[in-house]
């Protein structure tokens, strides 16, 4: 006897030409109830559940989607940043709460740039606008300054019926666009932005993956072929695979700060077009997971040298570093001359998650698209009308973020002071956590001159490899596995970013708090020196190619 379990959801109203088919079952089913009803909390007003009994097994319906018929390429893809050593943080951390006991009181999550979930407070002018927005009651209230307010009249006057509960142009809220327009105006020094070509976004991840979709074409030596960094974002190798795009390996120079290697580029390139079609070009600046920040001689090369698309991911306000300072592609581009301002192709990037906001969860970004052609600008905008628009609660968020207040304004000296705080902030983790890795033998730490992460080089003695290999797994990400078990700290193996063969690293946040940060570094610290011994490997030595020598010296 076989039971088929029915789940019928009663919110859904049932087509009429099912009748039927639902008569037919409501006649077979019976209907049990497994316990209690107060175990199962809200899902009782939900569902229905049958129990269908059939004595011919030729009637069991088998499932279309199984992992035998599910998309390959959805299984190719790959995203470290939520693999598998989070998931295991987040089953530690729920046994936590339920008293399992663990060497360790919490989970720190260094895996992911979630600034707000580290701790950091909000921007108090960001909320105030979109709260506005969200509730224009509210603009009646003394509570709200004047500039915020007219801030949110502003965005609400261009949503439809006044609402941001209403859907944007898919091209997203039109005084926003022009605000962005004059944001990347002024950043780059009077370089004019046309407000035409602004997107608003889902995030930055979300423009990405539509500028690629554009892109990606072709079969055989024709596929096209998209150029990413090493170690890189894995958002880019993710959507290399969803798309079945080739993708092209360039390596950062880690011995010279991660700085882009101009002959690693050719050779990549020339490389790869024996076998695809180099279209794409992406740069990430500053760096993620590396936080180097490209030299304005390093721009002006890549735009010289290649006729690729250009994609380009900004972190612009998360510069640290006092010799460094971000330069735009487009600017330098425009300083260029015509020749390449006005033929470059090139997109670029920005989201409200990073800089010194954090708002991850507003889920809002632009892009601004260069040089594109009038007939593929049409199927842009008919590929992201499918999406309807992006959040526009996210796009408000945006629009504070480059229509700050300005210096005669209420909120301005709120404004300057919370900014500068988080910045400043910012720039000592970055400078505290290159300076204690670099404290312990066997970890190597680039300076962190931008973004929010650090990417140390660590030692793995042979036998720690050996054991990972057995347990076929990337040495690295057992590294990391044990240092979650013992420490409760969560990073990312660099193995998920990509690395030179026989060189491990892993990536962390810089963003929780100066103490947590400072206990996290400790901890790992002490860690890093247990696993050496435990794996009784001499002291090493990381040369300056970014190899380990060993030294006859054991860690004190």
């Amino acid at each position: 006897m076989h039971r088929l379990q029915l789940f019928i959801h009663r919110s859904a109203p049932v087509p009429l030409r099912s009748t039927s088919l639902y008569s037919h079952l409501w006649q077979h089913a019976r209907f049990k109830t497994q316990g209690p009803t107060e175990q199962y909390g809200l899902k009782r007003f939900s569902t229905a559940e049958a129990t269908v009994e059939t004595s011919d097994p030729a009637r069991m319906r088998e499932k279309t989607l199984t992992m035998a018929t599910l998309n390959p390429q959805v299984k190719a893809v790959e995203y470290a940043v939520r693999g598998p050593i989070v998931i295991k943080a987040g089953d530690i951390e729920r046994g936590l709460q339920q008293g399992v006991k663990q060497p360790f009181t919490e989970v720190i999550k260094a895996n992911i740039g979630d600034a707000h979930a580290m701790g950091q407070q909000p921007i108090t002018f960001v909320r105030q606008v979109v709260a506005l927005c969200c509730f224009p009651e509210l603009l009646d209230s003394p509570t709200f300054p004047d500039d915020a307010k007219q801030r949110a009249q502003r965005i609400l006057q261009d949503c439809g019926g006044r609402s941001l509960g209403s859907y944007s142009a898919s091209q997203g809220v039109e005084c926003v666009r022009k605000d962005i327009a004059d944001y990347i105006t002024h950043r780059d020094q009077g370089v004019p932005s046309d407000w035409n070509n602004i997107y608003l976004t889902t995030g930055a991840s979300d423009g990405i993956m539509s500028i690629l979709k554009l892109l990606v074409s072709g079969q055989g030596r024709s596929r096209t072929g998209v150029m990413i960094p090493i170690p890189q974002y894995p958002l880019y190798s993710a959507a290399i695979s969803e798309l079945e795009a080739v993708r092209i390996n360039y390596y950062l120079d880690e011995a010279n700060c991660w700085a882009l290697d101009i002959e690693e580029l050719q050779r990549a390139y020339l490389t790869a077009k024996e076998h695809c079609q180099p279209k794409v070009l992406c740069i990430i600046n500053p760096g993620n997971p590396t936080g180097t920040i490209l030299l304005i001689f390093m721009v002006e090369t890549v735009s010289n040298l290649v006729t690729l698309y250009l994609l380009e991911l900004v972190y612009q306000d998360n510069v640290y570093s006092s010799d460094c300072q971000f330069h735009s592609f487009k600017k330098v581009l425009y300083e260029m001359g015509p020749e390449y301002f006005n033929n470059v192709e090139l997109a670029s990037f920005h989201s409200t998650s990073k800089g010194y906001t954090g708002e991850c969860g507003f889920r809002g970004g632009y892009m601004e698209v260069l040089n594109m052609d009038t007939q593929v600008m049409a199927q842009l905008v008919k590929l992201l009308s499918v999406r309807l628009c992006p959040p526009v609660s996210g796009q408000a968020a945006m629009d504070v973020i480059v229509n700050p207040p300005r210096e005669h304004e209420p909120s301005y000296a709120q404004f300057t002071k919370e900014k500068s705080s988080v910045l400043d902030a910012l720039a000592h983790k970055a400078s505290l956590t290159e300076q204690i890795l670099n404290s312990v033998p066997g970890i190597k730490c680039n300076p962190v001159q931008g973004a929010m992460y650090a990417f140390p080089q660590i030692f793995i003695p042979p036998p720690a490899i050996q054991e990972a290999q057995s347990l076929s797994m990337a040495p690295d990400m057992l590294y990391c596995l044990k240092l979650l078990e013992e420490t409760g700290i969560c990073v990312v193996p660099g193995s998920g970013f990509g690395q030179k063969e026989g060189t491990y690293h892993f990536r962390m946040t810089i963003l929780p708090s100066p103490e947590k940060l400072k206990v996290l570094l400790e901890k790992l610290k002490e860690f890093h020196l247990r696993f050496l011994e435990e794996y009784s490997q001499p002291e090493p030595q990381i040369t300056s190619q970014g190899q380990h020598r060993e030294m006859s010296k054991q860690p004190d």
